[in-house]
């Protein structure tokens, strides 16, 4: 795959820096989650195709052993606030002076600096602080987050892989690792770029949820169908608008033009009406295989079974038959290989990960003795 022979050590944290490290995993990198001990050899989050480490980074010989494994590592990946890992005298100055090589990913909410730099804060606040909350929501209504999809794992780990893709290629160039400062809202803000660049053209000059991309539009929104369940509509262009009034039985000449802003609430109200009258099997078999720019809103329970992304294997089970999206995008001649076992124990390999680092079975059993690691193999290989 293309990350064979990428060594990663994730510091555990919550969701964005668990999926930054089963993206790398995913692609072949060899992804070693440090966890905490104490955990009583609870299963790790988001970690397909990683082994655990549990070890107490708050003792000192607990860091030491982390210096000693970032030593001949690519990558380590911190999720905390600014100052953390420094106190823990982990942070980049002392882990990349003992390998110059070490790329050394921080992902933050608010980033390394700034005035927020050590305050908490989660999805909805980075989201909040990129300015992308105030553009999200329906028309009189409070701005809603859209799940915590944006910032976490948009612009927070997917923009953090693409800036530890980056430090690895110019790390063929240069031979050296560099520092990334990964924030989540600025990864959102750069996220909607095109929100930004599109201000001049009229996109969103109205109050929010009044817009064409927003909801505002008949053409490009949801709809309730006859039987509770939902089509998506986004025909935003003449040709695919004008199929989408076929479909729907109407005429265009009775109908206001397609951009009257003014008779946009009223034409969602017939679109809406008319939608309601079939259930979302019958629309889909009106629409499907046309350019009308009508899908159906798919439940987790529908997705795996539709076959669009039957066809393609959108979707993986692993051995204990859970179901989850396989790793995008395709790559031709080195696509990813997700791990089909199930996601590790804390701390289940510790002792392997440990001997294959360099540390002796005397030192393994003394930092265990001291309650510096932990070793929680499954009880069938006990």
């Amino acid at each position: 795959m293309a990350l064979q022979g990428i060594r990663v050590l994730e510091l555990a944290g919550l969701a964005p820096g668990p999926f930054c490290g089963m993206v790398l995993a995913d692609f072949g990198a060899q992804v070693v989650r440090v966890d905490r001990p104490g955990a009583g050899g609870d299963v790790s989050f988001m970690a397909r195709g990683k082994r655990s480490l549990a070890v107490n980074l708050k003792r000192q010989d607990g860091a030491l052993v982390l210096r000693r494994l970032c030593a001949q590592a690519d990558v380590v990946l911190e999720p905390f606030r600014h100052g953390v890992m420094e106190k823990l005298q982990l942070g980049p100055e002392i882990l990349q002076r003992e390998n110059p090589k070490l790329i050394y990913a921080r992902l933050s909410g608010f980033g390394q600096s700034g005035r927020f730099c050590r305050v908490a804060g989660h999805d909805i606040n980075y989201l909040a602080l990129s300015g992308i909350l105030s553009k999200i929501g329906r028309s009189g209504e409070n701005p809603y987050a859209p799940l915590n999809l944006l910032a976490d794992f948009g612009g927070g780990g997917l923009i953090c892989t693409l800036g530890i893709l980056l430090a690895l290629f110019q790390r063929t160039r240069s031979g050296k690792g560099q520092v990334i400062d990964a924030s989540m809202v600025e990864g959102t803000a750069y996220l909607s770029s095109f929100l930004w660049k599109s201000q001049q053209v009229g996109l969103w000059e109205r109050p929010r949820g009044q817009n064409m991309l927003d909801g505002g539009a008949p053409f490009y929104t949801t709809y309730r169908t006859a039987d509770g369940g939902f089509m998506a509509v986004g025909a935003i262009e003449p040709q695919f608008y004008k199929l989408l009034i076929k479909g729907l039985g109407l005429k265009s000449d009775e109908l206001p033009n397609q951009m009257s802003v003014t008779d946009w609430p009223e034409m969602k109200r017939r679109f809406a009406e008319v939608f309601a009258k079939k259930t979302k099997e019958e629309w889909c078999q009106i629409f499907d295989g046309t350019d009308a720019c009508v899908t159906p809103v798919l439940t987790f329970e529908e997705v795996t079974q539709h076959d669009h992304n039957k066809e393609r294997g959108s979707f993986i089970t692993d051995e204990e038959q859970s179901v989850s999206p396989r790793p995008a995008p395709l790559l031709s001649d080195t696509p990813a290989v997700p791990s089909s076992k199930r996601d590790p124990f804390v701390g289940e390999h510790t002792e392997e990960i440990l001997q294959e680092f360099g540390f002796s079975q005397v030192e393994i059993n003394q930092l265990t003795s001291d309650k510096i690691i932990e070793i929680n193999k499954p009880r069938a290989n006990l």
